[in-house]
């Protein structure tokens, strides 16, 4: 595995690949890498010729200064585990490296998508996605980049991104990874104790009951069984639980037989912010 550090070194490499017309895939993380990310990595590699992951904690998507500090950053095990899976290029940038101008501007309109959900709770986290994606796409010029559904919000952030830039890219929307017990597996779960795992159970085992009984209960009942079960879940602190169509996300009232469904989870717990979905059909 080949491991830079600069933009340039990345792109001296890469523009031999593309010499050859070889296909690139970008799998972009921020680190604190699990099975979900290499799952990514292993859905990659047969669409291409040359995987490319980067691990870069991005400053502008956190609206908390105190979640940017407590982010996870085990850089050594990461690099053991994107060996182990043969990648081909880690990417490892500084912020400098990103962002030579501290004072860059960046604005795009997310037709809505930034004022919903994750984006009403975290203000500016979805420009600060976009902008950092964006530099990755421009950098890369991937043929295809591989998201997890576990994020599905900026996977369709991402998207619309793509369309406004008209980008020539296909994102791939990879399925959610889960441990033995059902828990979507995240970078955030490194801060959970064994009985806080155990609590975040609640989500998954709500998006189950939701999928399973999608289409047979009134929506408005569903949803209301779906709050009741997690709030009276120990140690679950809900945020927000939606059942929304799954490219505007906006929350449904009916369902319409040509149209496909997700449902949102975010709660905290033992003050780690976890979200999790499940699509419905």
């Amino acid at each position: 595995m080949r491991i830079f550090e600069t933009k340039k070194e990345l792109q001296d490499y890469l523009e031999t690949a593309r010499i050859n017309k070889q296909k690139i895939a970008l799998i972009p993380t921020m680190g604190a890498l699990h099975e979900g990310h290499i799952s990514l990595l292993n859905y990659a590699k047969p669409l291409s010729d040359v995987t490319v992951c980067s691990i870069f904690v991005n400053p502008t998507q956190f609206n908390d200064p105190k979640d940017l500090e407590k982010y996870p950053r085990p850089i050594e095990h990461d690099i053991a585990l994107l060996k182990a899976a043969h990648c081909d290029v880690l990417f490892l940038p500084t912020v400098e490296e990103m962002y030579p101008d501290p004072n860059e501007k960046w604005h795009i309109d997310l037709n809505g998508l930034d004022a919903i959900w994750e984006g009403e709770m975290r203000p500016g986290h979805f420009q600060g996605v976009t902008q950092v994606v964006y530099k990755l796409f421009a950098l890369v010029q991937p043929d295809i980049a591989c998201f997890g559904q576990k994020d599905f919000q900026q996977v369709m952030v991402i998207e619309h991104m793509i369309k406004v830039k008209q980008l020539p890219i296909t994102i791939a929307l990879c399925p959610i990874i889960r441990d033995e017990n059902g828990l979507a597996l995240s970078s955030r779960n490194m801060r959970l104790s064994s009985n806080g795992k155990i609590q975040a159970l609640a989500l998954s085992k709500t998006l189950l009951y939701i999928k399973n009984n999608f289409g047979k209960i009134p929506l408005l009942q569903l949803n209301k069984q779906a709050t009741e079960l997690l709030n009276s879940s120990e140690g679950i602190t809900l945020e927000y639980l939606a059942i929304c169509e799954t490219t505007t996300l906006k929350e449904i009232k009916t369902i319409e037989q040509d149209k496909q469904y997700v449902a949102l989870v975010t709660a905290r717990v033992e003050d780690v912010r976890l979200i999790d979905n499940m699509i419905l059909n």
